[in-house]
């Protein structure tokens, strides 16, 4: 009997932002037209519905589940939650938080090039008590600088410091223009607060937001589902 083809659970945070559940929805319907043959389905962590229970129910007992979170680090909900709310089934197998990775910062660069050029760059990140998940931001912080071919500052909007005020204040100490990378997956509380605590400086949009989601975005998705499909997958 062949074994059944792994449905596709992307698991975002939530958010009670309607661009940010857009945002996030436009992608996971993007990663379902490129997997026509897949049973792609979108959950959510916290804030929303369907949560992860719920969205496990609506998929056959019997098919096996890649979940795909739709999360930048590996933190809490990656390491905890998930592991928790997926306890119950025996066939779901959870893929690696899609950061860090080099098309992260394509989609980074193309936002900053939305904004004027810049002589200092600060990247906002959530921030975690997981301090992994806050060394997943600073090597996509170093990451960024390397392409760019300058320093970028990590300002930390929660958790842990730099805060993103502070951040934004030392770069404007030593430099004339601050601009402000968004590495967070859509518009929402965060990206709000990012542009408050910008105190002026321009802040780049999110990695999704109201245009088309970028390809690279889609191809991580898939990615991180395909490879963890296969790690899974029963041996013969």
């Amino acid at each position: 009997m062949e074994p059944m083809t792994p449905a596709l659970l992307a698991i975002s945070h939530g958010t009670s932002s309607p661009a940010g559940q857009a945002a996030i929805a436009a992608l996971v319907a993007q990663v379902a037209e490129a997997l026509p043959d897949i049973t792609v389905r979108l959950g959510h962590v916290d804030v929303q519905q369907p949560d992860v229970a719920a969205s496990l129910a609506g998929i056959p007992d019997e098919q096996p589940v890649v979940i795909v979170p739709l999360l930048l680090s590996a933190g809490y909900h990656v390491r905890i939650d998930l592991i928790e709310q997926t306890a119950h089934r025996h066939n779901v197998t959870i893929a690696p938080a899609l950061g860090p990775d080099e098309r992260l910062v394509d989609v980074l660069i193309r936002r900053l090039k939305e904004k004027e050029e810049a002589d200092a760059v600060v990247l906002a990140v959530a921030g975690s008590s997981d301090e992994r998940a806050n060394d997943d931001c600073r090597t996509i912080g170093r990451m960024l600088g390397e392409r760019l071919g300058t320093d970028v500052t990590v300002g930390f909007l929660a958790a842990t410091e730099p805060r993103l005020g502070a951040a934004v204040a030392s770069a404007r100490s030593r430099a004339t223009r601050v601009v402000v990378a968004d590495y967070l997956m859509a518009p929402g509380y965060f990206h709000d607060l990012a542009v408050r605590l910008a105190d002026g400086s321009p802040v780049a949009r999110p990695l999704l937001d109201d245009d088309t989601p970028a390809r690279e975005l889609v191809d991580l998705v898939i990615d991180r589902y395909r490879s963890t499909a296969r790690t899974a997958a029963p041996k013969e």
